[in-house]
């Protein structure tokens, strides 16, 4: 095991720990707002093209096509602040929606900075109020959903 070489270039895992999924926020530009409960959508996929070739009947070629992102989907406690709601509400009667680049960062237990995530040209496309029931313990939470132009692993 001493002459392991990883692939791609890829460092040996570190001895410690990896950051807990509970310990991120997000950073939008010009718009504050607290920590969020919940952030899914972090995800590419790569559309696969077939080609296949005339006289070649053992196999397909298969080549990388085109990326595609996911909408984010943040969800959050219901707040003092209309920020959020605000920037949905952007462009509802005239299409000029603001698209904001913003970053999603994740800590680890001692409270630094583990991975960043950029997103780009970020614009919301899905606001959902909370679920009220009388019966209920819970916070009330929102959802954004925001569609975007790209993702970056920034760290």
């Amino acid at each position: 095991m001493a002459n392991y070489q990883p692939p791609f270039g890829m460092k040996q895992a570190a001895s410690h720990d990896p950051p807990p999924a509970f310990k991120f926020w997000v950073e939008i530009e010009e718009i504050a707002v607290a920590e969020f409960k919940e952030c899914s959508g972090l995800r590419m996929e790569r559309a696969v093209e077939t080609v296949e070739e005339g006289g070649v009947n053992d196999r397909v070629t298969l080549l990388p096509g085109r990326n595609k992102y996911s909408n984010i989907v943040l969800k959050y406690g219901v707040m003092d602040s209309n920020a959020l709601w605000d920037w949905y509400q952007e462009g509802l009667y005239d299409g000029k929606v603001k698209r904001v680049d913003f970053a999603i960062v994740l800590r680890n237990v001692q409270g630094q900075e583990a991975k960043r995530w950029n997103v780009a040209g970020g614009f919301p496309v899905k606001w959902e109020g909370p679920s009220l029931n009388v019966e209920s313990n819970q916070v009330a939470v929102d959802t954004l959903e925001i569609a975007h132009h790209g993702l970056a692993l920034a760290s």
